[in-house]
C-alpha cells in the first residue's frame, strides 16, 4: 500500500502544480518543481523526461510524458517505474467548492519492476512514508477528495523475491481504480497475464479511506487465474495484514496455475480434478492463519477440514483435522506393476516435500474403496517436524481384521523408512481374493513386523532392509487340494472340487539383514500332513531359495512319506523341483538307522544267549542257580565264594582230624 500512497502522492503533487502553474509557473519549470514534490514526499527520485501539457476548461489537467521513478541505491540503480504518459484531469467546479475531485489518472504504458531483497528490504517500501499519505476530508486543504477514473493500459510488471526464488512476469495489464469519495466505496478491476497465463481481479472495499489508512474494513474480492476462480468475502486490515471472511476457491486443472506463479508441477489425475475449496478463514496479525468449517473435494473425493497454520516459524506449520466420508480409487491403479520384470525403481525418490512443513494431522477416512476391496473405519495421525513424519496408524479395519502400528519417513540426513506394524483377525479368504484373485486358502492371519530400510530410491531401501517379523494363520482350509492323499499315494491328482486340506495352524518368524529375509522355522500343521521350511528370501534382489519338506502319515506308527521341495529363482519366473539329494540323504539315515536298530537288536539277543549259557554252565560248575534281580557278575561271586567256603572248610576238617 506505499506504492499506492506514493503514486496518489505524485497525483496530487502534479494537481497542485497544475493549479499554480495556470497563474504563476511557466510550463518549462513544472517537471522540476514535480520532481522535487516526489522525492521530498517519497526519497525517490521523480524524472519527467517529455513536456507537460496543460488544459484548463472544463477539466483542469495535465499531461507528461516519458516517467520514471527510480529504485532505492541497495537495488542497484535503475527504474522502478516508467511510462510513456500520465495523464491527470481534475473537475474545476468541484475544485472550486474545496473538493479536490479527480476525473482521470492513466498511466499510458508503465512498466514497473519490484525486488525483494535477500534481507527482507523491497524496492516498493519508500524512505519517507509518512509523507506520502494522500490528503483526506478534513486534514486541511481540500475538504474532499474523489477520484473518478485511474487507468494503468498496457502495463508490465515484473516481480522477483531473492530470499525464495520467486519470479512472476505480469504483461497485457489494463486496471481500472474508481474512489468517488475517501468515505465512500473503493473499486478495482483488472486484467493481465501472469507468466503467460490469463489471470483477471475485481475487488471491491466499502470505504476507501478506512482501507487505505489500514482500518478494518468489508471487501468483496474475485479473481481467477489461469481458469482458477477464488472469491474471498470478509474483512481485512492491510495495516497489519489481517483478515477474516468466506473463501471459495474452484481449480480445474493445477499445472497452469503452478505455471501462473512461477512453479512447475505435473497435472493432477482426472479422476482427482477440479479442486474445490469453501470455509471461514481468519487470519491474524501474528501470522497465524485459521480455518473453520473448511469443505472441499478433489474430484468425487469430498472431505471436510479444520486447521491452524502459523507462518513465523522456520517453516510453516498445519495443525489439522481431516474427515473423508469415501474415498474412492477404484480405477486408479497402474494395471500392474513391473517390479518383478525389471527390479525395483533406481529413480531417486523426492521427498524434499517433508521439509516444506510442520505439524499435526489427523485423518479419519470412514470408508476407502479400491481395487482390492473396501475397508474402513482408517484413522490416522501424521506428526511431521523437521523433515521427519511420524504416521501412527490407530484404527485401520482391513480385510475383516485389523492393523495398528507406526510408519516413519525421515529426510533429515539421507531418507529412511521404517514400519512398525501389527495385523490380527485377517481373513484370509477375503485378503487372496480381492488382492490376488484365489480363493483356496481360508483361515486367519496374525501377524508383525519391523522393517527400517534407507536410501535415496526404492532399490536401495528394499536392499538395505533390516529387521524381524512373525505370522501365523490358524483353524483354515486349503480348499481344492489334499495334500496327504497326494503325498501318500505320490498322485498328483489328488486336486479339484470336493478336495481340502484342513489345517491348525501355519506359523513362521523371519528375520531381515541387508534384504534378505531368512526364516528357519515354518511349520504347516494337521493332523495328516505336515510341512516344514527354511530358507531366504531377497526382499531386495527378488529372490527366493527356499525348502518345502511336507511330511504325510502313512500308518498309526507315525511313519511318514517326506518329500523335500526347493523353490528357486526370481520372483518373476521361480523354480519348483523335489531335493533328490535331500531324500537320497534321508533315505540313506532311515537305511542306516534301521540296519543299526536291527544290529542292536541281534546284539541284545546274543548277549542274552551268552547270560543264559555262563548261568547254565555257573549252576552246573558252581552249583548256583542265579536268583531274581541278581547280575550274572553276582552269581559268580556267590558261587565262587560259597565253592571257597566248601572246600576251606573240608580242608579245616582234615588239618584238626576231623571227619
Amino acid at each position: 500500500m506505499r506504492l499506492v500512497k506514493a503514486l496518489l502522492a505524485v497525483v496530487f503533487g502534479l494537481v497542485a502544480l497544475v493549479v499554480a502553474a495556470l497563474v504563476f509557473i511557466p510550463t518549462e519549470r513544472l517537471a522540476t518543481l514535480a520532481a522535487q514534490q516526489f522525492e521530498a514526499a517519497t526519497g525517490r527520485s521523480l524524472t519527467i523526461g517529455g513536456e507537460i501539457g496543460l488544459s484548463v476548461y472544463p477539466v483542469i489537467g495535465a499531461t507528461a510524458q516519458d516517467i520514471s521513478i527510480g529504485n532505492p541505491d541497495w537495488a542497484g540503480g535503475g527504474d522502478m517505474l516508467r511510462a510513456e504518459e500520465m495523464d491527470v484531469g481534475l473537475n474545476l467546479m468541484r475544485l472550486l467548492s474545496g473538493t479536490v475531485a479527480v476525473e482521470r489518472v492513466v498511466l499510458q504504458s508503465p512498466v514497473v519492476e519490484l525486488r525483494r531483497g535477500a534481507d527482507g528490504r523491497a524496492t516498493w517500501e519508500f524512505g519517507s512514508p509518512e509523507a506520502a499519505e494522500p490528503v483526506a476530508s478534513g486534514s486541511g486543504g481540500a475538504t474532499g477528495l474523489t477520484l473518478a477514473r485511474a487507468e494503468i493500459r498496457n502495463g508490465s510488471l515484473s516481480y522477483v523475491d531473492d530470499a525464495s526464488g520467486m519470479d512472476l512476469q505480469v504483461t497485457r495489464l489494463d486496471a481500472t481504480l474508481s474512489l468517488p469519495a475517501m468515505d465512500g466505496p473503493l473499486s478495482l478491476d483488472g486484467s493481465a497475464e501472469l507468466n503467460g497465463q490469463p489471470v483477471s481481479v475485481v475487488f471491491r472495499a466499502g470505504n476507501a479511506g478506512n482501507l487505505l489508512n489500514g482500518g478494518l474494513t468489508a471487501i468483496d474480492l474475485e479473481a481467477e487465474i489461469a481458469g482458477a476462480e477464488a472469491r474471498f468475502e470478509g474483512r481485512v486490515s492491510l495495516a497489519d495484514m489481517a483478515a477474516e471472511g468466506q473463501v471459495n476457491t474452484v481449480v480445474p486443472a493445477l499445472a497452469p496455475v503452478m505455471a501462473a506463479i512461477g512453479q512447475s508441477g505435473a497435472e493432477l489425475p482426472a479422476n482427482l480434478r477440479p479442486l474445490t475449496f469453501s470455509g471461514q478463514l481468519t487470519h491474524t496479525t501474528g501470522g497465524e492463519v485459521f480455518v473453520r468449517g473448511g469443505a472441499a473435494n478433489i474430484g468425487d473425493i469430498a472431505l471436510t477440514a479444520a486447521a491452524d497454520i502459523t507462518l513465523t516459524g522456520p517453516r510453516p506449520r498445519v495443525d489439522a483435522q481431516i474427515t473423508v466420508p469415501v474415498l474412492d480409487l477404484r480405477g486408479a491403479g497402474s494395471g500392474g506393476s513391473p517390479q518383478a520384470e525389471a527390479g525395483w525403481s533406481r529413480d531417486p525418490i523426492d521427498a524434499s516435500a517433508l521439509s516444506a512443513l510442520d505439524g499435526d494431522i489427523s485423518i479419519s477416512l470412514n470408508e476407502l474403496r479400491s481395487d482390492s476391496g473396501t475397508f474402513g473405519p482408517i484413522r490416522l495421525r501424521s506428526t511431521i517436524d523437521n523433515a521427519r513424519a511420524v504416521t501412527e496408524i490407530r484404527e485401520a479395519r482391513l480385510f475383516g481384521g485389523g492393523v495398528t502400528g507406526q510408519v516413519v519417513v525421515n529426510n533429515r540426513s539421507g531418507l529412511s523408512a521404517r514400519a512398525d506394524l501389527q495385523a490380527s483377525g485377517i481373513s484370509l479368504l477375503q485378503l487372496l481374493r480381492d488382492t490376488a484373485g484365489f480363493e483356496r486358502l481360508e483361515g486367519t492371519a496374525e501377524g508383525r513386523l519391523d522393517l527400517l530400510g534407507s536410501g535415496n530410491s526404492l532399490h536401495a531401501i528394499m536392499n538395505s532392509l533390516r529387521g524381524e517379523g512373525a505370522l501365523s494363520f490358524s483353524e483354515g482350509e486349503i480348499l481344492g487340494l489334499d495334500l496327504a492323499g497326494m503325498l501318500r499315494n505320490l498322485d498328483l491328482g489328488y486336486v479339484g472340487e470336493g478336495t481340502s486340506t484342513i489345517y491348525n495352524s501355519i506359523t513362521g518368524s523371519f528375520v531381515v539383514t541387508d534384504g534378505v529375509l531368512s526364516n528357519d522355522d515354518l511349520l504347516f500343521d494337521s493332523a495328516r500332513v505336515q510341512v516344514t521350511g527354511e530358507g531366504q528370501v531377497g526382499l531386495g534382489a527378488q529372490t527366493l531359495d527356499y525348502r518345502l519338506v511336507p511330511s504325510a502319515l502313512r500308518d498309526e506308527e507315525g511313519n511318514a512319506l517326506r518329500v523335500p521341495l526347493m523353490v528357486t529363482g526370481p520372483w518373476s519366473a521361480p523354480r519348483f523341483r523335489l531335493d533328490m539329494e535331500a531324500l537320497a540323504r534321508e533315505r540313506l539315515a532311515e537305511e542306516r538307522e534301521r540296519l543299526e536298530s536291527l544290529a542292536r537288536e541281534e546284539a541284545r539277543r546274543l548277549e542274552e544267549r551268552a547270560r543264559a549259557e555262563a548261568e547254565a554252565k555257573i549252576a552246573d560248575e558252581l552249583g548256583v542257580t542265579a536268583e531274581e534281580g541278581e547280575t550274572l557278575e553276582d552269581t559268580l561271586r556267590r558261587g565262587v565264594e560259597q565253592r571257597l567256603g566248601e572246600e576251606i572248610g573240608e580242608g579245616l576238617r582234615g588239618l584238626f582230624g576231623g571227619n
